[in-house]
C-alpha cells in the first residue's frame, strides 16, 4: 500500500525492488523452510525447534546488532524454550 509513495517520495524505484527483496527473505522462504521441516521432523523435535526461534533472534541482535537483553529477558526466553523441551520429552498422559 505504501509503495507508490515510497517511490514518489524518494524517487528511487531500487527502493521498492530492495523492500520486496527483504520481505521475501524475512516472511516468505522462512516459513516455507518451516513447513517443510515441520513435514520431515518429529512432532517433538519440530516444538523444541520451535521454541528456540527467541533465543537465536536474541543471540543474532546481540552478535549483529549489539543489542543488550536485560535479565528478565533472557529468564523469558529459558524459560520458554525449558517449558518446550518440558512438554515434549515428558511421558505423554493417557486418559
Amino acid at each position: 500500500f505504501g509503495a507508490g509513495r515510497v517511490v514518489g517520495q524518494a524517487g528511487q524505484p531500487l527502493l521498492i525492488v530492495t523492500g520486496l527483496g527483504i520481505g521475501v527473505l524475512s516472511t516468505a522462504i522462512p516459513y516455507s523452510l518451516e513447513l517443510m521441516a515441520l513435514r520431515r521432523l518429529p512432532t517433538r523435535i519440530f516444538s523444541i525447534m520451535m521454541s528456540l526461534e527467541p533465543a537465536m533472534a536474541a543471540l543474532a541482535g546481540w552478535l549483529v546488532l549489539r543489542e543488550m537483553l536485560d535479565a528478565r529477558a533472557l529468564v523469558a526466553i529459558a524459560l520458554v524454550t525449558g517449558a518446550s523441551v518440558g512438554a515434549t520429552v515428558a511421558p505423554a498422559k493417557t486418559a
